[in-house]
């Protein structure tokens, strides 16, 4: 009986494992393959989220945008008044809710270098954003502060709505002759919902002679 028993347990080793017996092991390798996979993809996925097509970022609720020819060697400067008659300008950056970005001054502040080559921005930009808002008018004036060749200088000016998305609340272009020259760009009002319900361009002071 125990040379029957002991034949027994030689044939079942060696007996070819048949395909639906299931290798704990394989089967302990195999998920543990599948939960690295499924991890490798939750993490691809969260490094590249799906872009939200038309939706932007609650930053600002109005952005203001100043330009005027590339290269121009000319310092203009923009200033804006908000309902509470706070105002922005390179002396004051910040009133009420509002910052002026950067004050641009032609080509005085445009030079730099690298690895030892000059390098020129080419690009004259000044941005105010008005973060919040209050209901009432606000003004966007433009002023030619200083001039390198006496030339008259056309301004483009910008004002778009942020959010829910971006709507432009006016775009046009004021050519400011001199030195000295202020002009009104635009003039809009909010209400309180935060919709521009009226625009215009007449004239208002806004420049602290200075």
């Amino acid at each position: 009986v125990g040379g029957a028993g002991g034949e027994g347990r030689l044939m079942a080793v060696l007996r070819p494992r048949r395909s639906d017996e299931i290798d704990p092991f394989s089967d302990l390798l195999f998920n543990t393959l599948l939960i690295f996979v499924m991890l490798f993809a939750i993490a691809i996925v969260a490094m590249n989220p799906k872009a939200k097509t038309g939706v932007i970022d609650a930053k600002a609720e109005f952005i203001v945008t100043v330009t005027w020819p590339d290269m121009n060697p000319n310092d203009i400067d923009t200033w804006v008044q908000d309902p509470g008659a706070n105002l922005v300008w390179f002396r004051q950056r910040e009133g009420g809710m509002m910052h002026l970005d950067r004050d641009d001054r032609g080509l005085a502040n445009d030079t730099l270098v690298v690895n030892g080559q000059q390098v020129v921005n080419p690009l004259n930009q000044e941005v105010v954003t008005v973060r919040g808002f209050a209901p009432g008018e606000y003004t966007v004036n433009v002023f030619y502060y200083d001039s390198k060749n006496g030339e008259p200088v056309p301004v483009n000016v910008s004002v778009v709505k942020v959010n829910p998305r971006a709507e432009v609340v006016f775009y046009g272009t004021v050519t400011l002759a001199r030195k000295g020259d202020e002009a009104t760009a635009v003039r809009f009002s909010v209400d309180r919902d935060g919709r521009v319900t009226g625009v215009n361009t007449l004239a208002k002071t806004l420049v602290e002679r200075i």
